[in-house]
């Protein structure tokens, strides 16, 4: 067996061991929360953690770019009142 089908093996036997699985801890209030969201549309938990996270995900991305815009453009704005605060002093 080749050295490339050895590690193909080995991925495809992670991927049935659980290398897709994903343990999270959660307040209880957010737990309740879920499992009551579940039972309200006769959808698993799962099925609904799963929702959130394909929605959230991209949410959280736009926020985080947003943000980071924030900050560049905030730094910017410090940088130009500080040059025109020197420059009245001259």
């Amino acid at each position: 067996m080749s050295e490339t089908q050895k590690q193909q093996k080995q991925q495809e036997q992670s991927k049935v061991r659980g290398d897709h699985c994903l343990n999270v801890f959660v307040s209880h209030e957010l737990k309740t929360s879920l499992k009551e969201l579940a039972q309200k549309y006769d959808r698993t938990t799962a099925d609904i953690v799963r929702a959130v996270l394909r929605i959230g995900i991209p949410m959280m991305e736009g926020l985080s770019q947003a943000e980071e815009v924030m900050v560049r453009e905030y730094v910017q704005l410090f940088r130009k009142l500080r040059q025109v605060k020197a420059l009245k002093e001259i």
